[in-house]
């Protein structure tokens, strides 16, 4: 299997994750496994909603505290390139098709930190992998995932927070 590159993340971003990964590891695990036990009080399990309720929440979180410790253990936290070529963490305008889109590129988890109503684009989707590296004023070429080939002319780049 093929080594995975990290997700590309802002500090702030890495550190509101570090964040929640340790909560819902003190926190909400105690809160969670309290109320399991007050619900296994109530008696008969079979038909206990509250019961069932409460370890479906339990399993939720520690497969939440599973993707986060995987996803930080990854994490490439970084500063933006200022070059003005696009990389993971700058925010995109260009037309596609014809037609034009702001975005960013990066992972979800840097949704936050993105002005608002700026979807977040992958990287390592096609066109986010063919966008890397240009400038704005350059027009590239990607095969889009139904294989039709589409031209995005980059409008400008500005890096995320700036």
């Amino acid at each position: 299997m093929a080594e995975s590159q990290g997700t590309w993340l802002t500090q702030d971003a890495y550190d509101r994750l570090v964040e929640e990964l340790e909560n819902r590891k003190t926190v909400l695990r105690k809160e969670i496994a309290q109320r399991v036990e007050a619900a296994r009080q109530e008696g008969d399990l079979r038909e206990n909603a509250g019961y069932h309720a409460a370890r479906e929440e339990a399993g939720l979180n520690e497969a939440r505290i599973v993707q986060l410790e995987a996803l930080l253990e990854t994490a490439e936290v970084g500063e933006v390139a200022q070059d003005g070529s696009i990389s993971a963490g700058t925010i995109v305008t260009a037309k596609i098709a014809g037609k034009e889109q702001t975005f960013a590129l990066g992972g979800q988890e840097i949704a936050d930190d993105v002005p608002e109503g700026v979807k977040v684009f992958s990287p390592d989707a096609p066109l986010g992998a063919a966008l890397m590296g240009h400038r704005a004023g350059e027009t590239v070429s990607y095969k889009a995932p139904n294989g039709k080939s589409i031209k995005a002319e980059i409008v400008d780049v500005t890096p995320l927070g700036a």
